[in-house]
C-alpha cells in the first residue's frame, strides 16, 4: 500500500460516504446502487486502497449520465442451482450485482456447504476484497474475482492482453476482523497510475511499462501496467491473470479482457461493457466443523503473526495493515485527492 498523503485533503469518513452518495442519486442511481457502490467505495478508502476508493465516483456518476450503466438495474437469478448460479446485473453498477452476488452465494453456502455465483451484465466493481469480506463477516470463506480490459502485457509481451484482474479471499477470524487478501495479478492497479497522475507524482519501478512495453515511472506516458512478478517472474501473475479471466468470463459467458470498451478514454460511453464478475463462499461448519476452524483459523494467525521477523521488519498476516489504516482514518479522516475533493464539493 503507497502512502499517497501528498497533495491530499483528509476527511470524516461519515462526511465523504454522505456526498459520495448523494453524488451518485444525482447522477440517478438507484438507492440500492448508490448504497453498494458507496459501500464498497468507503471500504477501499478506509482501508487505503485510493485507487479503487472515492476517487472512482466521478467516473461511475459520468458513466451513470452517459447511459454505459443502468441507472435503475432489475437484477435476476439465472438458472441457479443447490450451490451455483448466474446473476444478470442488468448492466447495473458492478458493485450493487456484486454484492447480491456474494449474498446469494452465503445462502447457497449455508444448505450445501459452499455457494458459487457468476454475474453478467455488470460493469466496474471497484476492490474485489469489499465482496470476499462481505462473506467474511457473515461467517463464510469467501472469494471474488472478475475480469477487465487489457491493460497488462503478457509475460514478455509488448502489448496490453489481460486486465489487472484481482483476486480477493476473505476468512472469518474469532474476536478479530477477518483474514484479508486483495491483490491485483498486475504489479500495480490502473487506477493507481491515474491516482499518480493526479497526484503528480512518479511511479515506483518496475510497475508499469509506457507503449512500447517499456518500463516507465512518468504516471503521465505510462499506458501499462506490468505482470505481478516482474520481468523475471511475471509469468506468474500473467497466469493469475488468466485464472480470474477463466471464472469471470469464460465460465460466465463475458467480455474477454482484449475485447472490452475501455474503462476510461473511450469515446463511447453509452455502451454497456457486459462485464462478468464470479463468487465464491465456503461454510465451515459443513467441512471440519465450526469450532475446529475457529481453532485452527486463530492458531494458524496467531502463528503467524509471532514468527521471527528480520531486524526491522514485523511480520503481519494478509489484512493487518488494512485494519490498522482504517483505524487511523476512521480517526483522522480519509485522504482524497484534489480532483475528487472539488467534485465532491469539499475543496
Amino acid at each position: 500500500m503507497a502512502d499517497d498523503s501528498a497533495a491530499t485533503i483528509s476527511f470524516a469518513p461519515s462526511e465523504l460516504e454522505q456526498r459520495v452518495h448523494a453524488a451518485l442519486l444525482g447522477a440517478g442511481a438507484s438507492e440500492e446502487s448508490a448504497v453498494a457502490a458507496t459501500k464498497a467505495m468507503m471500504h477501499a478508502s478506509l482501508v487505503g486502497v485510493d485507487s479503487h476508493g472515492v476517487r472512482l465516483v466521478l467516473h461511475y456518476c459520468q458513466m451513470l449520465a452517459g447511459g454505459r450503466i443502468n441507472k435503475n438495474p432489475q437484477l435476476q437469478v439465472e438458472h441457479g442451482g443447490s450451490a451455483s448460479a448466474m446473476l444478470d446485473g442488468d448492466d447495473g453498477l458492478g458493485h450493487y450485482a456484486a454484492y447480491r452476488a456474494m449474498e446469494i452465494a452465503c445462502e447457497q453456502a449455508r444448505q450445501a456447504g459452499i455457494g458459487a455465483v457468476g454475474v453478467r451484465r455488470s460493469s466496474h466493481f471497484g476492490a474485489a476484497g469489499a465482496y470476499a469480506l462481505a462473506a467474511a463477516q457473515a461467517g463464510f470463506i469467501g472469494f471474488a474475482t472478475t475480469n477487465t480490459d487489457s491493460m497488462v502485457p503478457l509475460f514478455g509481451g509488448a502489448e496490453r492482453f489481460h486486465g489487472t484482474n484481482p483476486l480477493a479471499f476473505a476468512a472469518p477470524l474469532p474476536g478479530q476482523d477477518p483474514w484479508l487478501l486483495d491483490m491485483a495479478t498486475s504489479s500495480i492497479p490502473m487506477n493507481r497510475v491515474l491516482l499518480y497522475r493526479s497526484l503528480g507524482k512518479a511511479l515506483p519501478p518496475g510497475v508499469a511499462a509506457n507503449e512500447k512495453g517499456e518500463p516507465e515511472t512518468d504516471p503521465q506516458q505510462a499506458s501499462m501496467v506490468l505482470p505481478l512478478g516482474g520481468d523475471e517472474y511475471g509469468y506468474k501473475g500473467a497466469a493469475l491473470a488468466g485464472l480470474a479471466t477463466l471464472l469471470s468470463a469464460v465460465l460466465t459467458g463475458t467480455t474477454l479482457d482484449p475485447d472490452f470498451i475501455p474503462m476510461v478514454g473511450a469515446d463511447d460511453i453509452s455502451t454497456p461493457r457486459n462485464m462478468g464478475h464470479f463468487v465464491l463462499a465456503i461454510d465451515p461448519d459443513h467441512f471440519a466443523g465450526r469450532a475446529v476452524y475457529e481453532m485452527g483459523m486463530s492458531r494458524y494467525v496467531s502463528t503467524l503473526r509471532n514468527a521471527p521477523a528480520r531486524e526491522g521488519q514485523q511480520i503481519m498476516a494478509p489484512g493487518d495493515r488494512e485494519w490498522r489504516e482504517a483505524e487511523h482514518r476512521r480517526a483522522h479522516g480519509v485522504p482524497i485527492d484534489p480532483d475528487t475533493a472539488r467534485f465532491l464539493d469539499l475543496a
